[in-house]
C-alpha cells in the first residue's frame, strides 16, 4: 500500500513542470489582461467618435487573442525543443482543427475582415442577409444587433438582440446605413388632389421639414427637396431629407404631423385618397 502511494506520488510529480508552465502562463496572460484594460479605458476616455471607439475595441480584441496565440506557441516550443518538431505539431493540430471547426475558423476569417476592412462598426446600422439592427457589439464568434423593425414594422429598435454568426458574412449581402454618412435619405409623401395648388403643397412640404429641423436640432441637414408624380386620385408630393439612420420612424413621424395640421388648415391643399363621386350634369336642351 506504501508502495502504491509512493509510486502514485513520482508519478505526480512527473506533471509538476507542466502545471508550474501552466501557472506562469496564466499570471502573464492575466497581468497583460489587466494592462490591456487599463490602456483600452484611457484610450476611450480620449475618443471623441464613434469610429474611434469602434477601432479601440477591435484592436483590443486582436492584441488579447493575438497574446494568448503566443503564450500557447511558447508552450508547445517549451516541451517540443525545436522548432521543427514546434512546425511539425502546429501543422497536425491545424489540419485537425480545420476539419473539425470549419465553421469556426470561417467565422474567425470573417471576424478579421471585418476587423482590417471595416464594412461596419459598432454603433452601425446594418442588413446582414435578412436580419436589420444596430451593431452593438463585434465577437471572434458572433457580431450582435439590436434589431430594428422584426416584431414591429419600420426603422425602431423592437428591444431584442440578434446574434449573427461571423461565418455567413461571406454568404450574405451587407447593407450599412452609415458607411459613407451618419445621415440616409428619408421621404414622407402628401397626396393630394388635382384639384389643390400643387405649389403650396410644395411650401408646406418644405415648411414642415424646416419646422422639424428647427425643433430637432442635428435630426435633419441640409434643404428638403420634392419629387412630384401622379397617381390614381391626385399628385403624389414627396418631400425628401436626409436624417440621421437611428431616428429615421421618430422623424417622419414628426414631419408627417406637421404637414397633415398644416394641410388641414389649408384652404387650397385637399387630401387624396380613394373615393367614389357622383357628378350630376344638367341637361340643357
Amino acid at each position: 500500500m506504501i508502495n502504491e502511494i509512493i509510486q502514485g506520488i513520482k508519478s505526480l510529480e512527473a506533471f509538476f513542470p507542466f502545471f508550474i508552465v501552466l501557472l506562469i502562463a496564466f499570471g502573464v496572460y492575466l497581468l497583460f489582461g489587466l494592462g490591456l484594460r487599463a490602456s483600452k479605458r484611457a484610450l476611450l476616455q480620449k475618443a471623441k467618435t464613434k469610429k474611434q471607439i469602434a477601432s479601440i475595441e477591435a484592436f483590443s480584441r486582436i492584441f488579447k487573442y493575438a497574446f494568448l496565440f503566443l503564450i500557447i506557441i511558447l508552450i508547445s516550443f517549451y516541451y517540443s525543443k525545436s522548432w521543427t518538431g514546434l512546425g511539425l505539431s502546429i501543422g497536425l493540430l491545424s489540419a485537425a482543427l480545420g476539419w473539425a471547426l470549419q465553421k469556426p475558423i470561417t467565422g474567425i476569417a470573417a471576424w478579421l475582415m471585418v476587423v482590417l476592412k471595416r464594412p461596419f462598426s459598432i454603433g452601425d446600422r446594418v442588413i446582414i442577409g435578412s436580419v436589420k439592427g444596430d451593431v452593438s457589439d463585434i465577437t471572434l464568434t458572433h457580431i450582435y444587433l439590436k434589431e430594428v423593425g422584426g416584431i414591429i414594422l419600420g426603422e425602431e429598435n423592437s428591444g431584442r438582440v440578434i446574434m449573427v454568426p461571423n461565418s455567413i458574412l461571406f454568404e450574405q449581402n451587407i447593407t450599412n446605413y452609415n458607411l459613407q454618412y451618419e445621415y440616409v435619405l428619408d421621404q414622407v409623401v402628401l397626396a393630394i388632389t388635382y384639384e389643390s395648388d400643387l405649389k403650396e403643397a410644395v411650401a408646406i412640404c418644405k415648411e414642415a421639414v424646416k419646422v422639424v429641423k428647427d425643433r430637432y436640432f442635428g435630426a435633419i441637414t441640409k434643404e428638403a427637396y420634392i419629387r412630384n408624380s401622379f397617381q390614381t386620385s391626385g399628385v403624389n408630393v414627396s418631400v425628401r431629407y436626409l436624417v440621421l439612420a437611428n431616428r429615421l420612424q421618430e422623424i417622419s413621424s414628426y414631419v408627417t404631423e406637421e404637414i397633415f395640421e398644416r394641410v388641414k388648415n389649408s384652404q387650397k391643399v385637399k387630401f387624396a385618397y380613394p373615393h367614389t363621386e357622383v357628378v350630376m350634369k344638367q341637361n340643357l336642351k
